[in-house]
C-alpha cells in the first residue's frame, strides 16, 4: 500500500516510510476497522441487520459504475495487507490477516466474470430479499418509520440499475436460465397486482407503538402506502415487464455454466470459492457417485431391519405415498420441531463445552417465496442480539414435507448446526468484524451436515424411520455432488437431475425440482455440503485414532468451532495443533 502519510524521515543517507514504524498488530486493527465501515457504508441493509442504524434510510448502490468502485475500495485494503510484516503477528491475528487476504483475493478474482450481470434468481435477488427488510428494520420511533419511508422511494433506483446490468449482461451473453426468470416472473407479479395493504411492504402499519398520536399514525399510514403505490408497485411492474418482453427472448436454454462465456474457468472458480478445495468437476462427480452407492447400501440395511423385501427406491416411493408420513395442517409440524428442538437443547452439553449464549426460534418461510424455496433454512441473528436466530420452515404443500425427515433438519438448520456453530463464531471474544461475517460454506454447511450424525451420538435416530430420514438426507447431499458438477460440465441435464434425485431421496417431485434449479443458479454452492462434512468425519477418525482412549468428542467439537469458519485445509491445522501437540 502506498503510505496515506507521504512524508519520510531522512537518517544517516536511509529512507524510511513512516508507516513502516507503525506497530503491525494496531495497523491490522486499524485496517480491519476501515473495511468494517466500508461494509456498512455500502451495504445499509447489512449493516441495519447488524444493529448498525447509521445507514437506516439508505439502500445498496447496485449501479456497475459503484460495484466496480468497490472492488477497487478492495484492491486498496489488499495493498495494505501487504504492507503488514505478518511474522510479527501471532494467534488469532495471524489467522486473522490470512483469511482478510484470502476473502479480498477470492472477491477481487470474481470480478473478470461480471457476476453482477446475473443479479437475480429465484433463490435469491432484491425482488425476494427487499420484502424481508421488515423483519429488522426498526419501527420504534417516528425517525424509524421515515427511514423506512426513503428506503421504499430509493427501491426504483435499485431495480432500475439491476435492469441496466442485465441488459449489459445480454450484449456480453451473460444470461440467467429461462426457466429461472419464468419462476421470478412468478413471484414478482403479486407485487404489483395485489392490494396494496396486502403486501409485506405494509406490516409495519398494523402494529404502530402506542407512543405515537393518532395524527402521526395517519401521517406515517400515507406516506408509507404513498411510497408502496408510487414507488414500489410500479418498480415491480416494470421488472416483471422488462423480464417478460427483452429479457425472456435472450434467456439460456442450456442450464449449466459451462454455456456461459468462460463458463468453464467460472465454475472452476466457484467450486474453489464454495469448498476452499481445488478439486476438479470429474472428482467430484465421480465422488459423488460413491458416495450414494455407499449410502444406498447402508439404507438397505435399515430395510432389512424393517423386513421390507423391496428396494430402497421402492421404500422410498412408498414413504411418499404414505399420508401417514405427512402433516395435513401445518401448526401440528411446527409443534413437532419444536419438541425435537428442546430434547436437543437438553442433550448439547454432553457433546459441546461452550454452547452459544444466542437463543434461536422458528418461522414459517414466507409466502411470497415459499414455492420456490427449499424445505428449511436459517437466518442468523444480529451482532447485537435484538432478535434472535430464526430457523425458517417451509410450510408450503405440506405433501411434500415429510416427517421421518425432521430430525435431521432440526439438527441441521437450528442446533448443533447452523445457529449453534454462528452463534458461537459471532461470540468469540477478540475475533474482527469480518471473521464474525465470514460465511465459508465448506465449514458452516459442512458442519451443519455432520451435525445431523450427531443425532445418532444424542440417540435421537432410535426409530428406524428417523434413521432412514437420516440415511435419506445424507443421500440427498451425495446426489448434489452428481448432480452439480454434472449440470455445469454438461454431463446431465436439468430433467436428467430431477429424476436422479427422485430416484435415489425420494424427495417429491416439488422439493426435487426446487433444489435443481437451486443447483443451477447457484453452481458449486451445493458441493460445499458434502465435501465439508466428508473433511470434518476424516478429521474426526484421525485424531480419535491418534487419542485413542484420551479422545473427548466434546474436546474435538470445541476446537472445530474455536476459530469461527475456516477454510478446511486450514481448519485441520488448527484442529491439529490444538488437539495433537
Amino acid at each position: 500500500m502506498k503510505c496515506f502519510m507521504l512524508f519520510c524521515f531522512i537518517l544517516f543517507g536511509m529512507t524510511f516510510s513512516a508507516c513502516s514504524l507503525k506497530d503491525p498488530k494496531q495497523s491490522l486493527q486499524e485496517l480491519f476497522a476501515d473495511h468494517k465501515e466500508f461494509s456498512m457504508r455500502s451495504y445499509p441493509e447489512g449493516a441495519t441487520y447488524d444493529g448498525d442504524h447509521r445507514y437506516d434510510d439508505k439502500l445498496t448502490d447496485l449501479s456497475e459504475k459503484v460495484i466496480r468502485q468497490r472492488f477497487d475500495t478492495l484492491r486498496a485494503f489488499l495493498e495494505r495487507v501487504q504492507d503488514i510484516d505478518i511474522s510479527s503477528l501471532h494467534g488469532e491475528d495471524s489467522l486473522s490477516l490470512i483469511l482478510f487476504r484470502q476473502d479480498v483475493n477470492e472477491h477481487l478474482e470474481s470480478e473478470q466474470f461480471n457476476l453482477h450481470y446475473l443479479p437475480l434468481t429465484q433463490q435469491d435477488g432484491i425482488h425476494i430479499e427487499f420484502p424481508q427488510i421488515i423483519e429488522y428494520h426498526p419501527f420504534k420511533t417516528l425517525q424509524d418509520y421515515d427511514h423506512y419511508i426513503a428506503r421504499l422511494n430509493a427501491f426504483p433506483k435499485q431495480m432500475n440499475d439491476i435492469i441496466a446490468n442485465m441488459n449489459k449482461g445480454i450484449k456480453a451473453k451473460i444470461i440467467a436460465p429461462k426457466f429461472s426468470i419464468q419462476q421470478i416472473l412468478d413471484q414478482i407479479y403479486p407485487f404489483f397486482t395485489q392490494d396494496p395493504d396486502s403486501l409485506p411492504f405494509a406490516q409495519p402499519l398494523k402494529h404502530m407503538p402506542s407512543t405515537f398520536t393518532e395524527k402521526e399514525q395517519q401521517s406515517i399510514r400515507k406516506k408509507v402506502m404513498s411510497a408502496i403505490n408510487a414507488s414500489i408497485m410500479p418498480a415491480y411492474s416494470d421488472l416483471h415487464r422488462y423480464l417478460m418482453f427483452e429479457y425472456m427472448d435472450h434467456a439460456r436454454t442450456i442450464d449449466g455454466i459451462f454455456s456461459l462465456p468462460r463458463g468453464k474457468q467460472l465454475y472452476r472458480h466457484m467450486i474453489r470459492r464454495e469448498t476452499t478445495m481445488d478439486m476438479d468437476s470429474d472428482s467430484i462427480h465421480a465422488l459423488g457417485l460413491r458416495e450414494v452407492a455407499r449410502i444406498d447400501k447402508a439404507m438397505q440395511d435399515v430395510l432389512n431391519e424393517l423386513g421390507f423385501k423391496g428396494t430402497t427406491e421402492e421404500f422410498r416411493k412408498q414413504l411418499i405415498k404414505s399420508p401417514d408420513n405427512f402433516y395435513s395442517s401445518k401448526q401440528p409440524m411446527m409443534d413437532e420441531y419444536r419438541r425435537i428442538l428442546s430434547i436437543v437443547d437438553a442433550k448439547l452439553p454432553s457433546l459441546f463445552g461452550r454452547l452459544p449464549k444466542s437463543p434461536y426460534d422458528l418461522k414459517e418461510i414466507e409466502a411470497y417465496r415459499a414455492i420456490s424455496a427449499p424445505q428449511a433454512y436459517y437466518y442468523s441473528a444480529p451482532l447485537d442480539r435484538s432478535r434472535p436466530g430464526y430457523f425458517y420452515v417451509n410450510t408450503y404443500d405440506l405433501a411434500s414435507r415429510p416427517k421421518h425427515t425432521m430430525n435431521a433438519l432440526a439438527l441441521h438448520e437450528a442446533v448443533p448446526g447452523h445457529h449453534l456453530q454462528i452463534a458461537i463464531a459471532q461470540e468469540l471474544p477478540g475475533l474482527p468484524w469480518f471473521r464474525q461475517q465470514l460465511g465459508i460454506n465448506a465449514f458452516v454447511e459442512g458442519w451443519a451436515l455432520y451435525a445431523e450424525s450427531l443425532g445418532h451420538d444424542m440417540n435421537l435416530y432410535k426409530d428406524p424411520y428417523q434413521r432412514f430420514g437420516s440415511l435419506a438426507f445424507e443421500m440427498w447431499r451425495a446426489c448434489r455432488l452428481v448432480i452439480d458438477a454434472g449440470i455445469h460440465t454438461g454431463k446431465m441435464n436439468r430433467e436428467e437431475g430431477v429424476q436422479f434425485m427422485m430416484k435415489y431421496t425420494g424427495n417429491s417431485e416439488l422439493d426435487a425440482r426446487s433444489e435443481v434449479d437451486r443447483y443451477i443458479v447457484w453452481p458449486a454452492q451445493a458441493l460445499s455440503y458434502k465435501l465439508g462434512q466428508l473433511h470434518i468425519m476424516t478429521l474426526r477418525n484421525e485424531i480419535q485414532s491418534k487419542l485413542g482412549s484420551k479422545f473427548s468428542l466434546k474436546t474435538f467439537h470445541d476446537a472445530i468451532l474455536a476459530h469461527g469458519p475456516l477454510p478446511l485445509n486450514m481448519l485441520s491445522e488448527q484442529v491439529r495443533m490444538s488437539l495433537l501437540h
